[in-house]
């Protein structure tokens, strides 16, 4: 949902926020707490409507494991880099 006075044309259809914890951006990995440098976007086409995005994030040593987990099921949209904006 929109912050309020938000502009609504701003604002990314069906893409979740990315998720920030207490220690920033990290890997998405289980039990990996390392900062995160790429953003999996993906969806469950069997549950999801298209346009939707969630995300997991991955370490450098995380990323192709979370990728090829994600692809192998064909729930796999986008591979994107964090910026230091992001983290």
């Amino acid at each position: 949902m929109p912050e309020p006075g938000a502009d609504p044309g701003s604002v990314l259809r069906g893409v979740d926020p990315l998720p920030v914890g207490p220690d920033g951006l990290v890997c998405s990995a289980k039990g990996c707490r390392e900062p995160a440098t790429t953003d999996l976007r993906w969806n469950n086409p069997k549950i999801h409507p298209e346009d939707r995005r969630k995300h997991w994030l991955a370490c450098d040593a995380h990323r192709e494991q979370l990728r090829c987990f994600l692809a192998s099921r064909g729930f796999l949209r986008e591979v994107e880099p964090l910026g230091a904006e992001s983290a």
